[in-house]
């Protein structure tokens, strides 16, 4: 990968802190996490950045993750909005929008019975993942204990926070356009 965040991580550490955990809450919406990480500033690097966000990630505890978790919208249902993160969600849940209607109607389902089971929504990194991973993944972890399924999405949602920093630091787009 080339140095396209530069640009954006200087950007970043120089925003006032109330606009960089607020560019931080389109990662993820814990605002723990969001104020840790904008706290550390500066950083050195995209790597000193990433590993912040992964140690901010694995210390939420799960009022920050449920916390979190409203802003995801249900695996297979688009993304309402015209903010930067609800284009994000829909173009990383790109996958299962072009599933075909039994497809999505069997994440419907699942997305139903994981919500009974567990009480919050299906959580799951779905950026490069086919409706049909997605699904078999939902249906795996519907026989999850409850500890076992709470570890689960606290990873998923670090795995979407750290694909997600990229995007602010203008990685995603960059690398788009070569």
């Amino acid at each position: 990968m080339h140095d396209w965040w530069r640009a954006g991580l200087a950007r970043f550490n120089s925003l006032p802190a109330p606009e960089a955990e607020s560019e931080l809450l389109t990662c993820c919406s814990s605002r723990r996490w969001a104020h840790e990480i904008a706290a550390g500033r500066p950083y050195a690097d995209r790597d000193a950045l990433v590993a912040a966000a992964d140690r901010a990630s694995r210390h939420l505890d799960w009022r920050d993750i449920t916390e979190a978790l409203v802003a995801h919208p249900r695996i297979g249902e688009r993304a309402a909005g015209n903010d930067r993160e609800a284009a994000w969600s829909r173009r990383e849940q790109s996958g299962a929008q072009g599933a075909d209607a039994a497809t999505r109607a069997e994440l419907e389902e699942a997305n139903r019975a994981y919500e009974e089971r567990f009480g919050y929504a299906f959580l799951i990194r779905a950026a490069g993942r086919s409706a049909e991973e997605m699904l078999a993944r939902l249906r795996d972890r519907l026989g999850n204990d409850d500890a076992t399924e709470r570890q689960n999405v606290a990873d998923e949602l670090r795995q979407i926070a750290l694909l997600r920093l990229d995007n602010i630091l203008g990685v995603s787009e960059q690398a788009a356009q070569t």
